[in-house]
């Protein structure tokens, strides 16, 4: 594991334009209003080759400013105990709190190297403003400018030769990681369900709906295979959302969907099958995401022996769109059937990656137009001439024909249900798509197909 480095800080200094500032990115949500950081923030980062990993976590505060006080300072002292480094980070301009100063003593005591940053300083002619710290009885003090870029090189000189040396075998293959996104309605039970697979108070979770702000990864390996669980913002209704901070959210949380391979939609079985499961269901559809459903809570159901199924059915009714994701029945607080979800992701998994060779494709294609031929468009009949996959994540097959907008849409669902039944893709979403194609090449004509497929490569 490459060496971890912890950021902290009171709220609002700063700890978050520095997470983004040292990685590169704009992954940490970073706003004027306090608080903003809630759980431990993840990202990767390299300075002079040496690579490490950056925590950003939530403001270090009094346990009565707001509910989520004490869950963040607990976040924040796991977040000490992990590292190989601490980052504390100080303003500037806002001088010392009694915060900065607890937070300085528990750092006296640790054992691995802390470095002591006064952030907000825009330049040389502003490290006055430095005075004030050096009461603290602090020997090395790090003006910086997480914003503007100001004295940062010159602090992450200092910090990377203090990281212990990791010895990495660069020749090794990088093992084969599943992405796998974890959304829902607010207080669905997102973040208990990855502390449940986790075995840990990874994230914060709280009764207050919206405890979860930022999109959050995490590592694991289970059964010896390794995921990246990514926990997200609830997503409500946009009508409900108002707060400029919840928009991002959502956004960010709408945005991971592009990097996952697996969606687990997290529904709150207790409260039923809601407009908005189905439409949070429906932005994994639209991204063409593998999913499964999760109906959750489900230690608090009342049940007899026709509750799942009439679950089942309410959920294939209401979304028919993906009537090819599974569905189980779990509970993130007591473990009922987590221990069933990595199985069905593996699944899932496998189909969302295949490749049907084009020889195969094609001849069940051929057989479902034999079967049931389409109908006519304006007198002339439909040729279909060859079809190929152009891509997997999801499985993309491309149908050349001479008429593409005449295949009604009956007949693009009964070839996608024939692919579906004859390559045992059952569990996937599949894009079928109908190009036009000049040339003559017929299912007939056996020995040109299988030269053509030779030749083609997959996109």
């Amino acid at each position: 594991m490459k060496p971890v480095v912890a950021i902290v800080g009171r709220p609002n200094v700063g700890k978050s334009t520095l997470f983004n500032r040292i990685t590169r990115k704009k992954d940490a949500l970073v706003d004027d209003f306090p608080g903003v950081t809630r759980d431990r923030h993840y990202g990767d980062a390299e300075w002079n080759d040496v690579e490490f990993s950056i925590v950003d976590t939530g403001g270090f505060a009094g346990d009565e400013e707001d509910d989520f006080s004490g869950l963040i300072r607990s976040q924040v002292h796991q977040a000490i105990d992990e590292a190989d480094a601490v980052i504390l980070v100080l303003d500037g301009k806002g001088g010392i709190s009694p915060f900065d100063s607890e937070l300085i003593d528990i750092l006296r005591i640790v054992t691995i190297p802390v470095f002591y940053v006064i952030n907000k300083i825009d330049g040389e002619e502003k490290e006055s403003l430095l005075y004030e710290f050096h009461h603290l009885g602090i020997d090395d003090l790090y003006p910086i400018s997480a914003e503007h870029g100001y004295g940062i090189s010159d602090f992450l000189d200092k910090l990377v030769p203090l990281l212990p040396c990791i010895q990495t075998d660069k020749t090794e293959a990088a093992e084969e990681e599943i992405s796998i996104a974890v959304i829902g309605r607010p207080n669905a039970g997102k973040s208990s369900l990855i502390n449940k697979i986790l075995g840990e108070d990874r994230h914060l979770v709280s009764e207050h709906p919206g405890t979860t702000r930022d999109v959050i990864d995490s590592l694991c390996k289970i059964s010896g295979k390794q995921y990246r669980l990514i926990d997200t913002a609830g997503i409500r209704r946009k009508g409900r959302v108002s707060e400029k901070l919840e928009k991002f959210s959502i956004m960010k949380a709408l945005k991971s969907l592009e990097r996952c391979d697996v969606v687990l939609i997290v529904i709150d079985a207790a409260e039923g099958i809601s407009e908005q499961d189905i439409r949070v269901a429906g932005y994994a559809h639209d991204r063409g995401c593998g999913s499964i459903f999760l109906l959750n809570k489900w230690d608090l159901v009342e049940q007899n022996k026709k509750t799942a199924n009439l679950f089942y059915e309410k959920l294939r009714m209401e979304a028919k769109f993906l009537s090819f994701a599974p569905v189980i029945t779990i509970s993130a607080l007591t473990g009922l059937g987590v221990s069933k979800i990595f199985d069905l992701v593996e699944t899932v998994y496998k189909q969302y990656s295949t490749h049907v060779g084009t020889g195969m494709i094609n001849r069940i294609v051929e057989r479902a137009i034999e079967k049931n031929e389409p109908s006519l468009h304006k007198g002339k009949r439909l040729k279909f001439y060859y079809t190929s996959q152009v891509s997997t994540k999801p499985p993309t097959f491309v149908v050349f024909t001479n008429y593409p907008e005449a295949v009604h849409f009956s007949y693009q669902r009964y070839l996608m249900n024939q692919i579906r039944e004859q390559t045992g893709l059952d569990k996937t979403p599949i894009r079928l798509y109908f190009r036009l194609r000049t040339g003559r090449i017929e299912f007939s004509d056996k020995k040109n197909l299988q030269k053509d497929s030779g030749k083609r490569k997959r996109k």
